[in-house]
């Protein structure tokens, strides 16, 4: 498989001439917990004491909420950030997206989603949820779809830049890596390899990538 240009050192490329588009185009890891934690509190808060859902209720919509995101993260991450483009915007246009982070991986500025997509991306996931199971459930769910959502933040991150020995963490690092060192047909679950399974993405087990040669972070 042929290769493009692939920096593993934390460095980055700007990617708009505007300054102010530049600037919100980078977020720190920690940014998204500040904005949806709290989002996730008030989701919970009207589940138990606004709409009195029992307790039963409020964690079996919450661990959907969890199941729904590993999906939806896995069809993004597989048919919208990996769509190919034809046109020369088109190929700009997923730069934007995602070839950048398949250029400089390490990045530490552009490995979690930035406001500027999450949140529209948040709202429009909100509403077609609520549409779907009404106001009354839609909280907990969403909540649990949040949740799941950082996970996959927090989790593409450490990956990249944590110094990981846990054998779960570390099953997940080297299956993202793959992704990015093997083959990037393969493997889009990054918060859970489930789905890659299931649908039959995941990498055969006779495959092997020498992480040696790959910067442990």
């Amino acid at each position: 498989m042929s290769k493009n240009f692939v920096s593993n050192e934390d460095q980055t490329v700007r990617m708009f001439d505007n300054s102010f588009l530049e600037f919100f185009s980078r977020v720190h890891y920690t940014v998204p917990l500040y904005i949806y934690l709290p989002i996730v509190g008030y989701e919970l808060y009207l589940s138990i004491d606004t709409y009195k859902l029992p307790a039963l209720d409020v964690g079996s919509f919450f661990l959907l909420g969890i199941a729904v995101w590993t999906l939806t993260e896995y069809t993004l991450h597989r048919f919208i950030f990996h769509f190919e483009f034809k046109s020369e915007f088109g190929k700009k246009l997923h730069f934007i997206f995602h070839g950048v982070h398949h250029d400089y991986p390490n990045d530490s500025r552009r490995l979690v989603m930035p406001p500027s997509v999450s949140i529209p991306l948040a709202i429009l996931f909100y509403f077609l949820f609520r549409l779907i199971i009404g106001h009354i459930f839609v909280a907990s769910f969403f909540a649990g779809f949040i949740i799941g959502y950082l996970f996959y933040d927090l989790t593409h991150y450490a990956v990249h830049h944590f110094n990981i020995h846990n054998k779960f963490w570390l099953s997940l690092k080297k299956h993202h890596m793959k992704h990015h060192y093997l083959d990037a047909t393969k493997g889009f679950g990054v918060s859970s390899p489930t789905w890659d399974k299931i649908i039959g993405t995941d990498f055969p087990k006779v495959e092997k990538i020498e992480f040696e040669k790959i910067k442990e972070k």
